[in-house]
């Protein structure tokens, strides 16, 4: 290996020694003083250390749109707040219940639809499971509604009839320990319009589901992954906020929303740089964002010692997230 081959290891190194302490080190810590406080109860077969171990290791192969680091771009601030979050919620993404991705400067936690059942039962102990199911062309499919609750009656299928192009609809169901269960029932084109609101943009401008996208290669299980979700938002948020796992999820939700958001404002201002040709210079108003980034774990010690205050934000309100 080369002198100059060993120095930039050496440097890279360094830097992910940095950020680990700024951010994994110092959120274990503070995971510690919740516990210490009775402020956080993890599950008992839950090891906030393992789960914290395995998004490191997650972290170091997450890169932006640009190809380029998460480690190096997201603001140690941000990267601290998804792993609390994470870690609050009892999830582990080496159990695939989370994920992370990059927004801007941004580390935002993302749940998988096995992160948002997981987190339903933690809200609400009554839960014994949430499953799905997709339902096909020729099906034998057939449900009622009970007091505004929605109920699956029969669902016979063949296997004949289990082919991508022949999806319907999807639902899920949630069951309780009593026994008891309730249904929601999504239809092709509502999932479709769940997904525009995705900036994986999988739809496209004549309503069908692009080639080669993940929802094309894997429809089903994108459509159960859709309905899962649908099912869960409203038990997660109408939990109540003095539970600290409900009330991190929920900030989690509204983190992916506003980060969307924030993502596309800035595409739709680059395109309209773009295409405006102008006579004069423009200010670099953004060439601050180039400079080491000075934000600290402070984020993270507010969220701890008090509940963090709804943002009067409009962008926030825009749209719904997408169901997946």
């Amino acid at each position: 290996m080369s002198t100059v081959a060993a120095e930039k290891n050496n440097n890279k190194g360094n830097t992910l020694a940095l950020v680990k302490k700024d951010t994994v080190d110092v959120v274990a810590a503070r995971i510690r003083q919740l516990q210490e406080r009775k402020e956080l109860y993890l599950p008992v077969n839950y090891s906030a250390e393992n789960a914290m171990k395995a998004a490191w290791l997650a972290l170091q192969e997450v890169v932006d749109k640009n190809n380029k680091p998460a480690l190096e771009v997201c603001t140690r601030g941000s990267i601290a707040n998804a792993l609390l979050k994470m870690v609050i919620q009892g999830l582990n993404p080496a159990k695939n219940q989370c994920y992370f991705t990059v927004f801007g400067n941004k580390l935002v936690l993302m749940r998988s639809y096995f992160g948002s059942i997981h987190v339903a039962k933690s809200v609400d102990e009554n839960i014994e499971d949430i499953v799905a199911d997709v339902v096909y062309e020729g099906d034998e499919f057939e449900f009622e509604k009970v007091r505004g609750k929605t109920r699956i009656t029969k669902h016979k299928q063949k296997l004949e009839n289990i082919e991508k192009n022949k999806i319907k609809a999807a639902y899920a169901t949630v069951i309780f320990k009593n026994g008891d269960e309730y249904s929601v029932i999504m239809t092709l084109d509502e999932i479709k319009e769940s997904w525009k609101q995705s900036l994986m943009r999988p739809i496209d401008e004549k309503g069908n589901i692009r080639a080669g996208t993940t929802h094309d290669k894997f429809t089903a299980e994108m459509c159960k992954k859709t309905v899962i979700n649908r099912i869960c938002k409203p038990i997660i948020n109408s939990s109540d906020d003095s539970n600290i796992v409900a009330r991190y999820a929920k900030q989690t939700d509204t983190d992916i929303v506003e980060a969307e958001v924030e993502e596309e404002i800035a595409e739709n201002a680059n395109q309209e740089l773009i295409d405006v040709d102008i006579d004069y210079e423009v200010v670099d108003e953004d060439r601050e964002s180039n400079e080491e980034p000075t934000e600290d774990i402070k984020p993270v010690e507010k969220q701890l010692i008090q509940q963090q205050k709804p943002q009067a934000s409009k962008q926030q309100n825009m749209f719904e997230g997408p169901g997946f």
